[in-house]
């Protein structure tokens, strides 16, 4: 017997808190029957559909995907421009978790299970995720102290981050680095440095927690080992 909003997630639906408010609102049914509680447990014999959809218990699967440029961090696309599914074959229902901006390569994790998803992302876990940046201009020493001090963006103080490998290429006018930030705000790279007039030109996530690009090419998608699974949840949990 399993939780209904756990089943819901493990289904790829979405994440477990979202399963929470969807059965509140009485959009989830077992067995045709309508349920709004909270805590209620079906077993692998009941048959639970949200919004009228069965949901299908496809076992939970993760990829590592080294994400192009030119790829939506979506599963499809109205202006018909590539999707993230256009480089992975599969049956599982996957979804990434997190987003990249179009223009942006690099790590991404992709996933059937909601769950995981919803402790790699709640803003409460603080995963690491490193970028390596190229930027119009010189980085400043008392710039780079800024941002990783946190200042007040949106009404809302950023937080901590780490600024490294810093370097200057003169002929370019453009400066070269690698940043740690454990938000997950929107834009929120190239918004920690637009907010000091300084336009990012390059964006490449190079890590996410302990997940890096060794041995992918772009375009390459990997399963998820068993190990970097546990230690990716292990980092959720002691970040709580």
């Amino acid at each position: 017997m399993e939780r209904l909003q756990k089943v819901i997630a493990a289904g790829g639906v979405c994440s477990r808190r979202k399963a929470e408010t969807l059965i509140t609102e009485g959009r989830v049914r077992v067995n045709g029957e309508v349920v709004r509680e909270l805590g209620v447990k079906v077993s692998s014999n009941d048959v639970v559909s949200v919004d009228g959809k069965k949901v299908d218990r496809e076992p939970p699967v993760h990829y590592v995907f080294y994400k192009p440029e030119g790829c939506v961090s979506t599963t499809d696309d109205e202006l018909g421009r590539k999707t993230v599914l256009d480089f992975i074959e599969t049956d599982a229902r996957i979804f990434p978790v997190g987003r990249l901006d179009y223009d942006t390569s690099g790590v991404l994790i992709l996933s059937n299970d909601g769950d995981f998803t919803q402790n790699m992302l709640h803003p409460s876990r603080r995963i690491e995720k490193e970028y390596e940046v190229t930027i119009e201009g010189f980085l400043r020493r008392e710039t780079s102290l800024k941002i990783e001090k946190g200042f007040v963006l949106d009404g809302e103080k950023t937080a901590r981050t780490r600024i490294r490998n810093v370097k200057a290429d003169k002929k370019k006018a453009t400066t070269k680095l690698n940043i740690v930030v454990i938000e997950g705000r929107y834009h929120l790279v190239k918004r920690l440095f637009e907010n000091f007039g300084h336009t990012v030109k390059k964006l490449k996530r190079i890590r996410f927690g302990i997940i890096t690009l060794d041995g992918l090419a772009r375009g390459d998608v990997r399963l998820l080992k068993p190990h970097e699974y546990k230690q990716l949840m292990h980092l959720a949990k002691q970040s709580k």
